[in-house]
């Protein structure tokens, strides 16, 4: 079972110094908190995230001699399960919880869910994956903390049926901006489940997918005319701190909250020191993260770091088939022979081949 990772971000206004005004303040702010209470006791302003794949009883099996029975065939445990989970989620009360791997297809599981949720104070949000795979996501807002501006939804249509929610918030109290003034804190949060890598060739189709979430936070944003706020990206990214997912979102400016409450920074050394579940071929990894980009912090244009992230896959693959720097060109060229020059055409090709090397 997937362990549910929180993070409390203290939303209260930055110093104008250094941060800008809009920030979530996470110097010496960012920590683990055992619950609710000792957030909210420290700062009314303090939010609390939670993000958690549960799990979908159509995908969890529980035979190893028997693949194809899945926990879906047996009330009793996918019920048993999901009301722990529940207890969990709960006992957290995060002010936001996102969870993927929901199974949408359920109603009975979907109905114990509105209601336990809906009665503790939570707004539920649910988006099921194109192609009725079944399972989607579900984002719940706990409404003594937060309202709704606005709440959209992303389908990919891509070969994983992959699918994403945007939703903009607005603190119910208001965060003190000096000794005079008070405003509502909003910000950005977004929920999704990105396509396994089963092999080398879904590389791509991961960072398409976190490209189309960016260029429609980028796009959001700028059709709202709002003002630079803090964006949380939240989920099961399926893919590890030495990843190219990891790799461009860092170069986009967003930070790892578990990594910034633990003091751990992008080297080699501290990649493996947190685990957040085992996955369907039995490995532990770190692969749920919180993300956070505050508005003050530099970015480069979206454009630059996709192209930047694609090379370095290009060059990644290259390097892996044994390829010297005159075989590489010799291959990008393909059937150029005329001149010595790049086509979009060879450069295309080579690059549907060189995503399938082994």
């Amino acid at each position: 079972m997937v362990v549910a990772a929180g993070s409390k971000f203290s939303l209260r206004r930055g110093n104008s110094g250094s941060c800008s005004s809009n920030n979530v303040v996470i110097n010496e702010e960012l920590s683990r908190i055992n619950n609710k209470s000792a957030c909210f006791s420290q700062d009314p302003s303090c939010v609390s995230f939670t993000t958690f794949n549960i799990l979908a009883p159509i995908y969890k099996r529980i035979d190893p001699q028997n693949q194809g029975l899945r926990e879906s065939d047996f009330r009793s445990r996918w019920l048993a399960r999901n009301q722990r989970i529940l207890d969990s989620l709960l006992s957290e009360s995060s002010s936001i919880m996102c969870l993927q791997e929901f199974w949408v297809g359920n109603e009975e599981l979907v109905q114990m869910f509105e209601e336990r949720l809906g009665d503790a104070g939570y707004q539920l949000f649910k988006l099921a994956r194109t192609n009725n795979r079944g399972d989607g996501l579900l984002t719940a807002i706990h409404k003594e903390y937060l309202s709704i501006v606005n709440y959209q939804e992303l389908l990919f249509n891509d070969c994983g049926d992959r699918v994403a929610q945007l939703l903009h918030v607005r603190s119910v109290n208001p965060i003190l901006q000096n000794q005079k003034d008070s405003v509502h804190q909003e910000f950005l949060i977004v929920n999704t489940h990105l396509l396994f890598p089963h092999d080398s060739s879904l590389c791509i189709v991961r960072l398409d997918q976190v490209y189309q979430i960016l260029k429609y936070v980028e796009q959001y944003q700028k059709e709202n005319r709002l003002k630079p706020m803090p964006i949380i990206l939240c989920g099961d990214w399926n893919g590890s701190k030495r990843g190219h997912v990891y790799k461009f979102l860092r170069s986009q400016g967003f930070v790892s909250s578990y990594d910034i409450a633990n003091q751990y920074t992008d080297s080699y050394a501290d990649a493996h020191k947190w685990v957040s579940h085992r996955n369907h071929r039995g490995n532990i990894c770190g692969v749920d993260f919180i993300w956070l980009c505050n508005p003050n912090q530099a970015r480069k244009p979206l454009k630059t770091s996709w192209s930047e992230a694609v090379f370095s896959i290009l060059k990644f693959q290259l390097r892996k088939a044994s390829l010297s720097e005159d075989d590489a060109f010799t291959f990008l060229k393909g059937d150029n022979y005329a001149d010595s020059s790049v086509t979009y055409f060879s450069f295309s090709e080579a690059l549907r081949q060189v995503l399938h090397i082994v």
